[in-house]
């Protein structure tokens, strides 16, 4: 049996709140705590052997391949918000990983590490850029000493972090992209995307989530129906912290693909207009916006979360929200193929259908899914005949 709507919202929500901030922890102090963050960049001197030397047998030479030993490279600090002390602790765990071969350029790592800070361990995303003129040199064949770089973000645990996985990846690549265009420019081009990684890529569902308040619900529905939003007359921030949310709550990854083009394009033709978020006024105003029951039980839910000022604790329920929706989802098409068969088990469907509060979100999605197979076909039409009957009932 599948869980209630509240069992799906505690339980990982509960952990993650225990293990980030400690029991009995006052909220100012819980607000301290969980936005305390650090920073560290390092200069990654390289030196090794490029692959395609021969060796002295004429075979090729794999050198490059090799993992590295402490020998082959230096770490030297370019800039950090760190104290001293620990600032050398992370620089050891760096050594020991890039010494291991645990690096791979692009793919973030995140670890828990235990440093010389008030928080003593904290989740630490650890990655390795290496600039573009960097990689054509790699065809050289010789040795060379290449200059890479190592960023690392900690906060939180490693749990929180694991969370904003791919919002750092993103960020990663921003910073890589101005290593890129000015290199020997980092104080102005690179040193300011360091200190407010942790407010661009944690904090925007917590901000939108206080932003937005009961009108939430508008957003939700807007992710979970893959309806286009176009946002009006705001700051470039809120823009963007608006188009992250709709990124994180989107069900991309967990449908199929092909789905999720279908029904975007269904979406559009149906509906021809985006919803639009009007910010000019002291209260941000929706145009053609919908909702239903399920995302405004999960919105009580969010903000339920805001009295502990816990930005990792949003994204877990932002999380238990699209699992939820997936389960739904997949409960919808299990009804539907008992249906092909079974009448009760259409009224089965029904009756789902009218009680999960995602009823009409969750009917398109299994239509553009089953658009191909014939007899779900019907008793999807069906069920949108009862579905329109009981909301004029």
């Amino acid at each position: 049996m599948l869980p209630s709507f509240q069992e799906s919202v505690d339980g990982d929500d509960r952990e993650l709140e225990s293990s980030e901030e400690g029991g009995g922890l006052s909220d100012e102090r819980k607000l301290e705590r969980s936005n305390n963050s650090y920073y560290c960049l390092y200069g990654y001197q390289s030196c090794r052997l490029q692959q395609g030397v021969d060796s002295d047998d004429g075979s090729p030479c794999s050198a490059a391949a090799e993992t590295p030993s402490s020998d082959d490279f230096s770490l030297s600090l370019v800039d950090t918000n760190l104290p001293a002390e620990a600032e050398a602790e992370l620089r050891s765990f760096i050594a020991r990983h890039l010494a291991k071969g645990a690096f791979f350029e692009g793919m973030g790592n995140i670890a828990s590490v235990e440093l010389s800070i008030p928080e003593s361990q904290v989740g630490c995303y650890y990655c390795l850029l290496e600039p573009e003129k960097h990689a054509e040199m790699a065809s050289s064949e010789s040795s060379i000493c290449s200059l890479d770089y190592v960023v690392c973000f900690l906060g939180g645990s490693e749990k929180g972090l694991e969370l904003f996985r791919h919002e750092l990846d993103r960020y990663t690549q921003d910073l890589k992209i101005n290593l890129d265009a000015k290199p020997d420019d980092l104080e102005t081009c690179v040193q300011p995307l360091l200190r407010p990684w942790f407010e661009d890529s944690v904090c925007p569902i917590q901000r939108v989530v206080q932003l937005f308040q009961e009108k939430l619900a508008f957003v939700l529905h807007a992710a979970l129906s893959y309806t286009s939003v176009e946002v009006k007359e705001s700051d470039e921030r809120t823009k963007k912290d608006i188009n992250s949310f709709l990124r994180a709550a989107s069900l991309q990854g967990l449908v199929q693909e092909a789905t999720m083009t279908s029904l975007c394009m269904a979406m559009n033709e149906e509906q021809c207009k985006s919803v639009v978020v009007d910010c000019s006024g002291p209260q941000p105003q929706f145009h053609n916006a919908g909702s239903n029951k399920f995302c405004e039980e999960w919105t009580q839910v969010f903000l339920n979360g805001s009295e502990g000022g816990n930005p990792f604790l949003f994204r877990q329920i932002l999380e238990n929200f699209k699992l939820k929706a997936i389960q739904d989802i997949n409960n919808l098409k299990r009804f539907i193929q008992q249906a092909e068969m079974n009448h009760y088990a259409l009224f089965k469907c029904y009756l789902f259908l009218k009680n999960c509060g995602s009823g009409d979100v969750l009917l398109k999605i299994v239509k553009v899914e089953h658009a191909e197979m014939q007899e779900a076909k019907n008793v999807i039409t069906v069920l949108e005949e009862f579905m329109r009957e009981s909301a004029v009932a």
